[in-house]
């Protein structure tokens, strides 16, 4: 029959590289970075999403997730902020309809376009979940994102408490601990900057969304500021 021919009706696979070298993807983070700038925003570019995408990807690896599943969580990890080009607000759930549409056009199968748009459309703390392990890699490498290179305003007179906090990490690490069992973010601040009080007024929501997500992988989130256990 016509349908049995080898190599008939097969979907092709879509790899993170060729994601990392779409032209329009990388257009549309440009783009959203670019107007998150304009409104005050900490960066959101390349260095961020690709950070997300490793990380994403090194947690479910670690776990000992299949292959195919750690490559969806980094491509989820790249395009996770693309619907910022659209709009600050509810910039998850357009980033996902942009990623359906992208990903569709380039063929991917319709599971695993499903797989990654729910994991970008659940990223955002006002209406985030860990409704998979993707989703749940993904809020943990998005939310744990906290660096001195992420502030853009280069007059610290002026620095709001988002410039503050995030300039005040002066080293920041996320890893699995060597049981498999939990997961460490250690933050070393310059209390000088920014009191750890002022990180948890900004981030108290994260990083409870953060513990969300590793309860999901059946791990524990720990948060250290200056070697001294906070969560």
């Amino acid at each position: 029959m016509e349908s049995d021919r080898k190599g008939e009706n097969t979907v092709p696979q879509i790899t993170y590289e060729m994601i990392l070298n779409n032209s329009e993807i990388k257009t549309y983070i440009q783009m959203a970075d670019k107007a998150l700038d304009s409104l005050g925003y900490t960066e959101h570019s390349f260095a961020h999403v690709t950070r997300c995408a490793a990380v994403a990807y090194e947690i479910l690896h670690r776990l000992g997730y299949d292959d195919h599943t750690c490559e969806l969580a980094r491509i989820a990890g790249y395009m996770h902020d693309i619907g910022n080009v659209v709009n600050r607000v509810d910039h998850a759930q357009s980033g996902a309809v942009m990623a359906f549409r992208i990903l569709d056009n380039l063929g991917m199968d319709p599971q695993d376009i499903a797989t990654v748009i729910c994991a970008i459309g659940n990223h955002d703390e006002s209406t985030a979940a860990p409704v998979s392990e993707i989703a749940a890699a993904l809020i943990l490498a998005d939310k744990s994102d906290v660096r001195r290179s992420r502030v853009r305003n280069s007059d610290i007179a002026t620095f709001d408490i988002h410039d503050r906090v995030n300039y005040a990490v002066e080293k920041s690490s996320l890893n699995i601990g060597s049981d498999n069992k939990s997961i460490i973010l250690a933050l070393d601040i310059d209390t000088d900057i920014c009191p750890v009080m002022d990180y948890f007024e900004i981030f108290l929501q994260r990083m409870m969304l953060c513990k969300k997500a590793a309860h999901f992988l059946n791990i524990w989130f720990r948060l250290t500021i200056n070697d001294t256990p906070i969560l």
